[in-house]
């Protein structure tokens, strides 16, 4: 089992930054990629970013040269920088990890909250 505890989000104005940050516990070392998903109200939940264990970063276009991910593995810990922040960036941010015991496996954390507004 993984878990996942999501923190940092919050209430920042346009053009603003927030840092999310998502602590993993448990069996780490069968993780082979962590990413950050988001979901709306009314929409479906979307990938913003994901790191594989070699280090391999994608995002999604909307958030390119505005987001960063990154890993700490000394913390275990995934890291979300979101710099020149938009209205529609409001989300639910998630933490997503894949990891292989056996079989494949997908947790998610609780999720955080991120409103971006004047």
């Amino acid at each position: 089992q993984v878990q996942l505890v999501e923190s940092g989000g919050g209430l920042v104005q346009p053009g603003g930054s927030l840092r999310l940050s998502c602590a993993a516990s448990g069996i780490i070392n069968s993780i082979y990629s962590m990413g950050w998903y988001r979901q709306a109200p009314g929409k479906q939940r979307e990938l913003v970013a994901a790191l594989s264990n070699g280090g391999r970063a994608n995002y999604a276009d909307s958030v390119k040269d505005r987001f960063t991910i990154s890993r700490d593995n000394a913390k275990n810990t995934l890291y979300l920088q979101m710099n020149s922040l938009k209205p529609e960036d409001t989300a639910v941010y998630y933490c997503n990890a894949v990891a292989i015991v056996g079989v494949r496996n997908t947790y998610w954390g609780q999720g955080t909250q991120v409103t971006v507004s004047s």
